[in-house]
């Protein structure tokens, strides 16, 4: 993966992840953390309909995904698409997805009741398959892919 790419993803906090059920294509927003291996992680519980539809195959859903800041203009828009295999996390990629999640958003931990909502919450990590970059500061439509 690319400096740029890495760059971009570290600068936004939500990713909005698409995903399909037996009802359907449908789409959720959700804060996520990178991880150093690449893989981008968040936290949801497996009783909502997303997780649901991740906890779907142990082997891994695939899904799509962007990433972008809000409030950017036509000239300085940035942000990332992808594609990738999303899975709930266990063992020791857990603990991994924690330390990750917990060095992003260090404040949870200084909230009892978010800290307790984290620690009981799934954690789920999408392994990037392939991305774009879109960056309009290059240029308009100026493009990265990975890989």
């Amino acid at each position: 993966m690319s400096d740029a790419i890495r760059d971009a993803l570290a600068a936004c906090a939500v990713l909005n992840l698409a995903y399909a059920d037996e009802d359907g294509p449908q789409a959720c927003a959700v804060f996520f953390a990178p991880a150093p291996d690449g893989s981008l992680v968040f936290v949801s519980s497996r009783s909502t309909r997303h997780g649901r539809a991740l906890a779907s195959d142990p082997g891994g859903v695939r899904v799509a995904f962007t990433v972008q800041d809000d409030d950017q203009g036509w000239r300085t828009l940035r942000g990332v698409q992808g594609r990738g295999v999303c899975h709930r996390l266990t063992g020791t990629g857990l603990d991994a997805a924690r330390a990750a999640y917990a060095a992003r958003f260090p404040f949870v931990a200084d909230d009892g009741r978010l800290a307790r909502a984290l620690a009981s919450s799934d954690h789920w990590s999408v392994r990037p398959t392939w991305l774009r970059l879109i960056d309009n500061s290059r240029g308009f439509g100026h493009k990265t892919e990975w890989p």
